[in-house]
């Protein structure tokens, strides 16, 4: 998940706030919509244990700030899982300066399932950990665990690439799959928590999602034209709220619908809720800017506000559910054997 997620600029969360609450016979229609909906396609089944296990092993390793020893190493890891699951994996080398004038050594990590398809589904998530809890009280400038900000997106697209390719032939999707991880995510300025601290970015400059950045200047694979992608960003935690972010409603409204819907129909809508929120800062503004429909399913509350969780020390496994794991990896299996 990944979690730089940080809201919008101030003027378009203003307007956004006018529209975040849908209102009541919106959210009535939505839900009868989905109910009327065809049946859902059969798809194999998502193990939210193994799932919990991947993010766990990525957790022990330590958090996974650029330029450590344990950035690498999670790196690693995760590029042998998805060989493992017989992918096709490219990496994505790049260095790129941090608000604080750092230049970090960072890798995106794509990898393919069936990349001889022709229409294909992009997962989007991010592997690297904030390097400051600046919203813990106790601990600010310790490193995250990052086990749902970051781990859980991860986990989930490993336990889904083993699943895909566990399928014979005729079991498989009629679409391919590209897991897309993008690196150096969360290490940007927030002005509201680090006051203390100097951007030293230029003006006008993003300083959240690094990898996206560097990705939607250079993708690859190489003129990247999926149907649509869906970006996952702390998506692992207990009691996990995933409300329908504004620019992903702008952006690709069909798809929120498909995903929103497909959820509801499985039974998960205590966790995709029929409800509108304000347009946050992530990953999805520049795989849109690249051209490629994402959207956002992260744990982002309809008040514009996140889970008190949220860049502090609690970020760890122990917030980690694997009913919630298990809502949002099967709904996206569910949805790629819709296509």
């Amino acid at each position: 998940m990944n979690l730089l997620s940080r809201l919008a600029p101030a003027s378009l969360v203003a307007l956004l706030l006018l529209t975040a609450c849908p209102a009541k016979k919106d959210t009535a229609e939505t839900e009868n919509n989905a109910a009327s909906q065809p049946a859902l396609p059969q798809a194999p089944a998502f193990n939210p244990d193994s799932a919990y296990a991947y993010t766990a092993k990525q957790v022990a390793f330590g958090p996974r700030v650029p330029n450590t020893k344990a950035h690498v190493q999670t790196g690693d890891w995760i590029i042998g899982q998805f060989k493992a699951a017989g992918l096709s994996v490219k990496e994505q080398p790049f260095e790129a300066m941090a608000f604080d004038g750092k230049m970090l050594k960072s890798r995106n990590i794509i990898a393919q399932y069936m990349p001889q398809a022709p229409r294909r589904i992009a997962i989007f998530t991010h592997w690297d950990t904030r390097p400051f809890a600046d919203k813990d009280k106790e601990q600010k400038n310790a490193p995250l665990d990052g086990a749902s900000d970051g781990a859980s997106g991860v986990g989930i697209a490993l336990e889904m690439a083993r699943v895909l390719s566990q399928q014979k032939d005729a079991a498989a999707p009629g679409v391919g799959v590209d897991f897309i991880l993008f690196d150096s995510e969360d290490y940007g300025y927030d002005g509201s928590t680090q006051g203390e601290k100097k951007n030293l970015l230029p003006p006008g400059q993003e300083s959240w999602c690094l990898g996206s950045q560097h990705w939607a200047k250079n993708m690859v694979p190489t003129n990247y034209k999926p149907n649509y992608g869906i970006l996952l960003d702390m998506v692992g935690a207990k009691n996990g709220r995933f409300s329908r972010e504004d620019l992903s409603r702008q952006q690709a409204r069909d798809v929120v619908d498909k995903v929103w819907n497909t959820a509801a129909q499985l039974g998960y809508s205590d966790y995709f809720l029929f409800s509108d929120s304000p347009g946050i800062t992530d990953d999805h503004v520049f795989t849109n800017q690249a051209g490629v429909r994402t959207i956002d399913i992260i744990d982002f509350l309809p008040n514009g506000e996140f889970q008190p969780y949220h860049h502090t020390t609690q970020d760890n496994m122990s917030i980690i559910d694997k009913r919630t794991l298990k809502a949002v990896g099967q709904t996206l299996l569910t949805t790629i054997y819709a296509e």
